[in-house]
């Protein structure tokens, strides 16, 4: 599908946003000091994205719009809440122009309503830092005054530092796709994705619809961005797995192993609980990925509720 330009009109906080890291990153890194964790709540508001640019993201993720009448698709929280997390990071010592998403946790306590005004709050949460990398943990509340805290996220974003690198212990296997994994989509990913994305959600970092500028990057062409992935997982669970009732999806926790290079095709895999071939425990396993056997691009586990 063709997605508006006029979606861009919608991104006004995120796009400054933007603007604001890139004038950072400019200036250079600051004098080093570990920050002091958890830091301070940063609290914002945002205006509800339209019905149109919902039902967008809904098709344009391999969704159902009809799985979202009057609440807002969870999966599409970055687009409302990542300006005010972005105030959360402002000021670290690191480059965070380098960041790369490495993971997110979305706990969904209950619906967003459609077309209300959002409330969003978000704090540094946790610094992991060795020579060579720090990881950065991000922690946002969102939903709407009666729930303000509807949907509870925990971002992991990775900084390369550029230290020596000591040699660690011994990895374990490579993870890959377990070979009894069940399909349950294959998207097909245009080469302007990436740029399609950034439409619908504000994020529109140039490694995800500029080639020249991901292959300086050190990217064969333009990536996915890992909230793309995310969304091509959640709502593959929604439509297969859950009959179309996205309230049934309680929990979304993933990292993103390595970049999915655009264009591609895709699976959406899962396994079920207690597959011996995972470590052990009540949720069930999502990967998003090429084949069973190959490395995957996203690798997480999911949590349904009861069907009514």
């Amino acid at each position: 599908m063709t997605v508006s330009t006029r979606h861009v009109l919608e991104h006004g906080p995120m796009l400054r946003a933007l603007g604001s890291a890139a004038l950072s990153a400019l200036r250079g890194a600051r004098a080093h000091r570990t920050p002091e964790v958890p830091g301070p709540w940063i609290e914002g508001r945002a205006a509800a994205p339209s019905r149109a640019l919902v039902d967008d993201f809904v098709r344009a993720t391999g969704g159902d719009p009809g799985s979202y009448r009057g609440v807002l698709p969870p999966q599409l929280f970055p687009q409302w809440t990542l300006a005010t997390a972005s105030r959360a990071l402002g000021g670290l010592p690191y480059p965070i122009a380098k960041v790369v998403n490495a993971g997110c946790r979305l706990e969904i306590r209950g619906p967003v309503p459609a077309g209300e005004p959002l409330v969003v709050r978000a704090r540094l949460a946790a610094v992991d830092e060795t020579e060579s990398r720090v990881v950065l943990s991000t922690r946002i509340e969102t939903g709407v005054a009666a729930a303000p805290d509807a949907l509870v996220a925990e971002l992991r974003a990775y900084v390369p530092l550029g230290g020596a690198r000591k040699p660690g212990p011994p990895s374990g296997p490579p993870l890959v796709i377990p070979a009894g994994a069940r399909e349950l989509a294959r998207p097909r990913l245009a080469a302007t994705a990436g740029l399609d994305f950034a439409k619908l959600t504000g994020d529109f970092n140039p490694i995800h619809w500029i080639a020249p500028y991901a292959r300086a990057a050190g990217f064969r062409s333009c990536i996915l961005h890992g909230f793309g992935t995310f969304a091509l997982a959640a709502s593959a669970i929604v439509r297969t797995q859950l009959a179309g009732d996205a309230g049934r999806l309680e929990l979304l926790d993933v990292r993103f192993t390595r970049p999915l290079v655009l264009p591609a095709t895709v699976g959406v895999y899962v396994t079920a609980a207690g597959d011996a071939s995972l470590p052990s425990d009540a949720r069930r396993h999502v990967f998003v990925g090429d084949a069973p056997n190959s490395a995957p691009y996203l690798a997480g586990t999911y949590q349904i509720g009861d069907a009514p």
